[in-house]
């Protein structure tokens, strides 16, 4: 229930403001296609080093892709669908969890990403297209961040040509990449970063869950749960699946690594053409990510106008893009995406164990602090398994935590999922909270 969405919505688009109820005009295509589109990108075949499993059977580190995008995937659904039920944006569904106030927390920590994602979004489109083109980065840049800012002004219409015409466009350059490298012969690969199966599904789950703290901004428009999970999970797990497989078998066609699996890729007969579609549909990506900076800030400042937020946060991304080395940013992006883990697994509990309409979103909800402590511990879990990278070489963050790991005896290389983990000790900690509250109904119900 929410006190702050009141009025109907003033157009045929998203609502200008949070005192606006969204309009539900969105179905299972349009959601599959916003998902499937958002789940195509260049991010996850540079990233598909950090999967392989050095000096095993390539089938492992398939199996470990799909066993972290199925995960990740359904986690994301979660969120989805809560967001089409209750048809609010995701910051503003964490009230129900937190209340209104306490909210405001995880709506800080996901300012912080969505600008930092949107930011090397627009770095990594400038840099292929230049590439592909053999051309400076800079107008690249300036021209993904006013298109992707152009795109948040009207977000649903943009959510419509995706799931009618940029997906299909994608799955044929994603076939035609798909059939150039499967030519080629796949050897065993000897070199890559994951150390364990585990450790590999890990990077993949991240993904999908990186999306959680967006998802209810778009599904609130979905015309029921079940189409939103499906959408959001079937879409983005299917897309994850098969970028990073189109990365593995890239490191093992072409024997590259990194940001050299897009030079690998550009060798093949119309390849840069491949590319420059793929580079095109990045810009979904970037355009998402300021769209929900946007109504994120409203859980805070729900009578704020979108539009005018988006192009702030448009302007403040491009202006990074085009002045700082992102890259070392990055590593602070993996901190904040670790920050959410946990947090989705204390939602899922405690979403799932609340009767039908007892989510309280309104401006009135009242504050539940109790459950910071199990997505605190979920997160200490998460770093006491797999410290974050965060600070540079030998930086005081990620030694601290593996004096931690020495002092409680936990092998560094000890090739878990840092992510399952995580959320379990989050999600084990939440049922503990909600219990009393459950036996209560049962009592009252008999």
């Amino acid at each position: 229930m929410s006190d702050t969405v009141r009025t109907p919505p003033t157009g045929g688009d998203a609502p200008l403001t949070l005192t606006e109820a969204p309009g539900r005009s969105l179905g299972l295509r349009d959601s599959l296609g916003l998902w499937g589109n958002l789940g195509v990108s260049l991010l996850l075949p540079v990233a598909a080093v950090f999967v392989v499993l050095p000096g095993r059977p390539l089938a492992q580190t398939l199996g470990a892709v799909v066993v972290g995008a199925v995960v990740g995937a359904l986690l994301l659904g979660i969120g989805a669908a809560a967001g089409a039920r209750e048809g609010v944006p995701a910051m503003v569904l964490l009230r129900g969890l937190l209340g209104r106030r306490t909210s405001w927390l995880p709506t800080a920590f996901n300012l912080v990403q969505c600008v930092g994602w949107a930011t090397f979004e627009i770095v990594i489109i400038a840099e292929a297209a230049s590439r592909v083109l053999d051309a400076p980065r800079w107008p690249f840049a300036l021209g993904a961040g006013v298109l992707a800012t152009l795109m948040a002004l009207r977000p649903l219409g943009v959510v419509r040509l995706l799931a009618r015409y940029a997906i299909w466009a994608a799955v044929l350059a994603i076939g035609y990449l798909y059939v150039e490298v499967l030519l080629e012969p796949l050897p065993e690969l000897t070199e890559g970063a994951a150390p364990s199966f585990w450790t590999a599904a890990d990077i993949v789950i991240a993904l999908p869950v990186s999306w959680f703290p967006l998802a209810a901004d778009y599904t609130r428009h979905v015309r029921s749960g079940r189409a939103a999970f499906a959408g959001a999970g079937i879409g983005y797990g299917l897309a994850t699946i098969v970028m990073f497989t189109l990365g593995v078998l890239a490191l093992a066609a072409y024997g590259s690594s990194g940001l050299d699996v897009v030079d690998a890729l550009l060798a093949a007969p119309l390849g840069a053409v491949a590319v420059l579609v793929l580079v095109a549909v990045e810009l979904d990506e970037a355009f998402a990510n300021l769209y929900s900076t946007a109504v994120s800030a409203q859980n805070v400042a729900p009578r704020a106008d979108r539009r005018v937020l988006a192009v702030v946060v448009g302007a403040v991304a491009t202006v990074l893009a085009l002045t700082f080395d992102i890259a070392a940013y990055e590593p602070f992006l993996f901190l904040i995406g670790a920050v959410f883990v946990p947090l989705v697994g204390v939602f899922a509990v405690a979403y799932g164990v609340t009767p039908r309409g007892a989510w309280d979103t309104s401006d009135t909800a009242r504050a539940r602090p109790l459950f910071l402590l199990p997505w605190a511990a979920g997160f200490v879990a998460y770093q006491l398994t797999l410290p974050t990278y965060f600070g540079g070489p030998g930086s005081g963050w990620t030694a601290w935590w593996t004096a931690r790991q020495e002092q409680l005896g936990i092998d560094p290389a000890n090739g878990w999922s840092a992510s399952l983990i995580g959320l379990g000790v989050a999600a084990a900690l939440t049922a503990l909270l909600c219990l009393p509250s459950v036996l209560g109904r049962r009592r009252s119900a008999r």
